[in-house]
């Protein structure tokens, strides 16, 4: 029986993205095409009234071109999944019923474990090295997962309310922002990391074991997501971006430093005019960098290893595995 085709579409608080990929009965996915789009779901979101009527309709008219795109490459059938402003949203419900309506795609709301749980087959599945423990960093816009793994097996996952978005939205005011409002959003990062370890010790597992201390085996820190993926095209100087060109692209902590004190100093017309970095994302790559160094520092880790797979691949993995188990 010859493969399928599947499309996965990632509905997160910044970024929609699709995948349309060709999945072979052995596993292997063979990628036909990846469309993105920076629609700031999250962009006005409020606890009272929650996504905003204007970054719903963005959305959703970023939705109908992916629908077009699916229906064009013939695709058997559509995993889509919401991440964390649409399940923290009152009016997500709403929002996936509009999606429906206007595009034909059924949106499934998963939790930060779920989101975690497929972000990992996807980043595990592109690496060069897979053994030993790795503790992995996926920044999103209204969360960021944490994942400890230990060779291929999940230990545990953390889903933080520290997202690009809502820290752009609440600490940078001016622009470029000034000193003050990026230590205040420095010291709400490094508090989130302090609740992050305790929830860690809490479910029973060391946080040594998956950090950069020496002495007891250190472990692999690997990023994915927009920001992490940004920051190793910038270092490269990259002006035409492919996922090749920063799959397992190491970076370390020092060099990524200076990247943010760099970007901070700059305004977002000059950000905007940086090859490497991607239209949309010149305001949020500054909170980014930010969660990205201070875990880097917390869990002394001099190195990120760059992952550009993640949730989308992920989905698309374990719809294989479990027509594998099915069969």
């Amino acid at each position: 029986m010859a493969g399928r085709r599947y499309a996965s579409i990632d509905i997160g608080t910044n970024t929609v993205r699709l995948l349309i990929a060709d999945l072979e009965n052995n596993g292997t996915l063979t990628p036909v095409t990846v469309e993105r789009v920076v629609t700031r779901l999250g962009g006005g979101y409020t606890e009272e009234s929650g996504i905003a009527s204007d970054a719903i309709e963005r959305t959703v008219n970023a939705l109908k071109g992916f629908a077009d795109s699916i229906k064009r490459y013939g695709v058997d059938d559509i995993d889509a999944v919401a991440t964390s402003v649409v399940r923290r949203a009152r009016n997500g419900v709403d929002f996936t019923g509009r999606v429906r309506e206007r595009t034909g795609i059924d949106v499934a709301v998963i939790d930060g474990g779920e989101e975690a749980r497929l972000s990992t087959l996807g980043v595990l599945s592109i690496l060069d090295d897979r053994k030993g423990r790795s503790f992995i960093i996926d920044i999103g816009g209204g969360s960021t997962e944490f994942i400890a793994v230990d060779g291929g097996d999940v230990a545990g996952t953390w889903s933080m309310e520290m997202g690009v978005v809502h820290l752009t939205e609440r600490f940078l005011r001016h622009d470029p922002p000034e000193e003050g409002e990026l230590m205040e959003m420095e010291g709400a990062i490094t508090g989130t990391l302090k609740t992050l370890k305790g929830a860690i010790k809490e479910d029973g597992i060391d946080s040594h074991l998956y950090s950069g201390y020496s002495g007891i085996g250190k472990s692999r820190f690997i990023g994915t997501a927009g920001t992490v993926t940004t920051i190793a095209a910038i270092d490269q100087d990259l002006t035409s971006y492919t996922p090749e060109s920063v799959n397992n692209y190491r970076i370390d902590r020092g060099k990524i430093e200076w990247h943010y004190h760099h970007l901070a100093s700059m305004t977002l017309e000059e950000r905007r005019a940086i090859p490497a970095l991607e239209e949309g994302r010149e305001d949020l790559i500054i909170a980014g960098t930010a969660i990205l160094i201070e875990t880097m520092k917390a869990f002394k880790f001099d190195e990120t290893i760059v992952s550009d797979s993640g949730l989308l691949e992920g989905i698309l993995l374990d719809r294989s595995m479990s027509r594998g188990m099915a069969s």
